[in-house]
């Protein structure tokens, strides 16, 4: 198994690499893929120390899986490159995820969808990742009408850039700005830019995603997202109506019994989930489980993921691992 990662010196990449290595992925070749300005540098995985190639040389090799982490224009440029030499491509940008003809994926719940025809796999974005996690099950169970969406998102979610601008905001050095505002002390309502409906595209990416994500286009959703000064890992509230009513005992229960979602709800002992908690963890996170009394039908939840690996390379890396157990890849 011959494996290439496609950005791999970015934040998530760099995770990538972790990730592939904990859960013992079982890569033969691995090949380190970047830009120009990259090539050349050395990396260590599993102990051994690995030479950054170009994405030419990387497509020369052949390899039968390239994980990207690279953005939408080295994705919308390379992928299908990767794709003609008969590698399968998994993309964490946003390049092909509203593609008719690409599978939009979260494993734990549409990866039966794939089959050996699909070379080019989309990885979700990391907010819609997490809330999916926890209202795909509620859905099959209730059937999903509405949903309303606030998120609480780190600054890793846009990049090294910003955590830089957070650690040297609070060591009151001036630096390099990511956001048009400081973040240290402060919640900007700006993530990504804004769309032409006053939306910004990481709101819409909630909106659209969740429906391919759920294959129903009729669930209404609304969202507003909020970049805040934490170093890893998204939070959302989410208000969910459904089209039929639910006891909160059996939402529990099955929220506990899904694959990749932890129950953290113990108000007696203030037991709820937090990014500081969920940084570095596989699992997405959710609590604070109680009905909306302003409504019929209506369920609050609080959910709380690692955005760097649920939301991006692990969702990334159990795509693989599927398509291998499946010999589709």
């Amino acid at each position: 198994m011959k494996v290439a990662v496609v950005g791999a010196t970015g934040m998530v990449g760099n995770v990538m690499l972790k990730v592939l290595e904990e859960r013992k992925f079982p890569v033969d070749e691995l090949l380190l893929v970047a830009s120009e300005r990259s090539v050349g540098k050395k990396m260590i995985f599993k102990g051994k120390e690995l030479e950054v190639i170009s994405i030419p040389s990387a497509i020369e090799a052949k390899p039968d899986i390239a994980l990207f982490s690279a953005g939408g224009g080295t994705s919308l440029e390379w992928a299908p490159k990767f794709a003609e030499v008969g590698t399968t491509v998994i993309d964490n940008s946003s390049a092909w995820r509203m593609d008719v003809s690409k599978k939009l994926v979260v494993p734990e719940i549409n990866a039966s969808q794939l089959t050996k025809e699909d070379k080019i796999i989309a990885n979700p974005n990391c907010s819609t990742i997490q809330m999916v996690m926890a209202l795909a099950p509620l859905h099959k169970k209730y059937s999903i009408k509405r949903i309303v969406v606030s998120t609480y998102q780190s600054v890793s979610g846009t990049g090294v850039k910003a955590v830089r601008q957070m650690e040297n905001e609070i060591a009151g050095v001036k630096g390099e700005m990511a956001y048009h505002y400081p973040i240290h002390k402060n919640a900007i309502p700006h993530c990504d830019i804004f769309e032409d409906n006053g939306y910004t595209k990481e709101e819409m990416k909630l909106v659209r995603e969740t429906q391919k994500i759920l294959d129903d286009k009729t669930i209404a959703v609304t969202a507003t997202a909020v970049r805040i000064p934490t170093a890893g890992g998204h939070s959302e509230a989410v208000n969910i109506e459904f089209n039929n009513d639910f006891d909160l005992s059996e939402v529990r229960k099955i929220l506990s019994d899904t694959d990749g979602v932890t129950v953290q709800d113990n108000l007696d002992v203030n037991v709820y989930p937090m990014p500081m908690y969920a940084n570095g963890k596989d699992d997405v996170f959710v609590g604070r489980i109680r009905r909306d009394g302003s409504q019929p039908n209506t369920l609050n939840l609080w959910v709380v993921s690692d955005n760097l690996r649920k939301g991006a390379a692990t969702n990334t890396i159990q795509i693989a691992e599927y398509l291998i157990q499946n010999e589709l890849a």
